[in-house]
């Protein structure tokens, strides 16, 4: 998949490694326009992450949630 196929089909509220909501204030203000307060990633430690889990194809389009960057799995329902 191209970069821009991939970021045709990425929601980019939306964690790529989990689909929950990013909760990503750059987004928020991308999409809303209004100012946002600077966002939780901005103070996040990312090193735990499974960043090698998600192709690099869907990297860079969308921000992954506060769980999957702490290295936390969802939970199983």
């Amino acid at each position: 998949m191209t970069t821009a196929a991939a970021a045709s089909v990425i929601d980019a509220a939306r964690c790529p490694l989990c689909g929950a909501s990013n909760r990503c204030a750059m987004e928020i203000e991308r999409e809303t326009g209004q100012a946002q307060p600077p966002c939780w990633c901005m103070q996040a430690d990312f090193s735990n992450a499974p960043l090698t889990n998600l192709p690099e194809s869907l990297r860079g389009l969308a921000c992954i949630c506060a769980r999957c960057a702490a290295g936390t799995p969802p939970a199983q329902n």
